[in-house]
């Protein structure tokens, strides 16, 4: 029989190498990895715990920015467990990934540069390690004093997943003065003017208006609402035609009512619609992130964030004030006293 003197020693002298290269798989294994946007992740590719505050670089927009982003410990993994009929392992069902979002909470700061105070209306998206929207959160800083700070915190909703970064999306901003008061509180004026998040069907847009009387004194309301179109820096918008009525956008609306003397006594409340179409054609579309709304003549004005898309079209319809819960009139009826 052959000898091989040789192979002891060459295997004895690759044992510590083979130790060592196991130890630094080990190693690396055990630390995870950090992806360039300062989220992390486990050995299973879902997010792990941020410290609190981890700063993140959002350029942000229009003195709005994330300025930091903290994440919840990862979903425990599964372990095998054997099967008593079977030759191999059994892995439970891991918990969703969506859980490994939940909890996930970006810190922002807000900075007034305007020589007035200012209500911010501010929309932080959390994404994923491709920078895809994940969840959208939105949040109302009012109040703020030219040239001041007011920093806050917004967090994902559950079941958001795999969260590894924040940004601001969007930003509306309107005077202090001018916007639509808080849940649950009420103007001096007595009244409050607020709009909906709208509705869109087959390039038809509309958004409804809503009057509360909220005061302790009826309160009279007779025709359309006053409309004012402003453009991103919140100056006049020419060239769109401002419709009484919708029948010339829509006829989905009903027909068009004649306006009529509505009466709030406290508690009671009016609507109103907005209606436009947003073709586009030859010419340059037209967006119109802001409204100033006035009840009446003479009211005070509240400035609406509706962003209309009315596209070439230079028309917005706009529906009389209707009591709250009133049934549609007929296409005869004659406005009431």
């Amino acid at each position: 029989m052959r000898r091989f003197p040789a192979a002891r020693p060459a295997l004895a002298a690759t044992t510590p190498l083979v130790s060592a290269l196991a130890a630094t798989a080990l190693f690396l294994t055990g630390c995870g990895t950090t992806p360039a946007d300062g989220g992390r992740t486990g050995a299973d590719g879902t997010p792990a715990a941020l410290p609190s505050g981890t700063p993140i670089d959002d350029p942000g927009k229009d003195g709005v920015r994330v300025v930091s982003l903290s994440l919840p410990p990862a979903p425990p993994s599964s372990s095998p467990s054997p099967s008593p009929s079977r030759p191999y392992a059994v892995h439970a069902d891991p918990l969703p990934t969506a859980l490994a979002g939940a909890g996930s909470s970006a810190a922002y700061e807000v900075v007034n540069k305007g020589p007035v105070a200012l209500t911010y209306t501010v929309v932080i998206t959390f994404t994923n390690e491709d920078g895809g929207a994940m969840d959208n959160q939105r949040v109302t800083v009012r109040d703020v004093a030219p040239g001041k700070t007011v920093r806050g915190t917004v967090q994902a909703q559950a079941f958001t997943p795999r969260v590894t970064g924040a940004k601001v999306t969007t930003v509306t901003k309107v005077p202090a003065s001018e916007a639509p008061a808080e849940a649950g509180t009420c103007p001096a004026s007595g009244i409050r003017i607020g709009a909906d998040d709208g509705d869109a069907a087959m390039g038809l847009r509309v958004v409804g208006l809503r009057l509360d009387n909220c005061g302790t004194r009826d309160y009279t309301v007779e025709g359309y609402p006053l409309l004012e179109l402003l453009d991103s820096r919140r100056e006049p918008v020419d060239g769109v035609r401002i419709l009484h009525g919708s029948g010339e956008i829509t006829t989905g609306l009903g027909p068009d009512e004649p306006p009529r003397r509505v009466t709030l006594r406290p508690g009671e409340s009016a609507t109103a619609a907005l209606a436009w179409r947003n073709t586009t054609e030859s010419g340059t579309p037209v967006n119109v992130p802001y409204v100033r709304v006035r009840a009446k003549a003479g009211a005070d004005p509240v400035t609406v964030t509706p962003r209309l898309d009315l596209g070439t079209t230079g028309k917005l319809g706009v529906t009389p004030w209707k009591k709250a819960g009133q049934p549609a009139a007929s296409g005869g009826s004659q406005p009431g006293s």
